[in-house]
């Protein structure tokens, strides 16, 4: 079998994912009363890259409110931090060179991420739903991962904070394991025999 290639999810696994608490800050509501207001597929859509930026802010509420699309860009940028310990870990797993790509479904503000964070200095930007149209854990975003890099599933080791996601990978012949932090993920790594964790 050819060396394990890492595929990762950002939010909520390499990235501080800014909707649970700055964003809900943003716009003076409850996380929960956000959701009930939030049209139930706007978003999705923007993250298949369906629709842009002056549709979303017509879209994004299911009231027809019209979205701060530059507010909460704004909000989203001053809040993503890379996680505890995931810097040292995508370093040392770079340095070992083994080959990472984000598996991520997000909008093209990705590149806010990648603005402030540079992660491509370790992950190239290669699977964001907004550019393959198709969000996780639709089959076809793994088929169309594994595929492009010319490897088996079997060779991937698929990383993703939801356990959703992860049962998706593992039913399309991927490795998958679920993050909680960056030092369960070294150690998960290190038993699959990855160089660098």
């Amino acid at each position: 079998m050819s060396a394990p290639v890492l595929l990762l999810d950002v939010m909520g696994t390499l990235v501080h994912d800014p909707f649970y608490v700055e964003v809900p800050r943003f716009f003076g509501t409850p996380l929960r009363q956000l959701v009930v207001r939030k049209h139930p597929s706007a978003w999705e859509r923007f993250e298949r890259g369906e629709i842009d930026e002056a549709e979303l802010a017509t879209t994004f509420f299911a009231d027809g409110t019209v979205l701060d699309v530059d507010g909460l860009k704004a909000a989203m940028h001053e809040a993503y931090r890379l996680l505890p310990g995931i810097e040292a870990l995508l370093g040392d797993l770079a340095a070992a060179g083994v080959a990472m790509h984000v598996l991520s479904n997000y909008p093209r503000w990705y590149r806010l991420i990648e603005d402030k964070l540079q992660l491509s200095r370790w992950v190239q930007w290669s699977f964001v739903s907004c550019e393959t149209g198709v969000r996780k854990p639709d089959p076809q975003a793994y088929a169309h991962a594994h595929t492009r890099l010319g490897v088996a599933p079997r060779s991937c080791v698929f990383v993703d904070d939801r356990e959703d996601n992860c049962e998706a990978a593992r039913a399309s012949g991927m490795q998958a394991l679920v993050f909680t932090d960056a030092q369960a993920l070294r150690s998960a790594l290190r038993g699959l025999g990855i160089a660098g964790a």
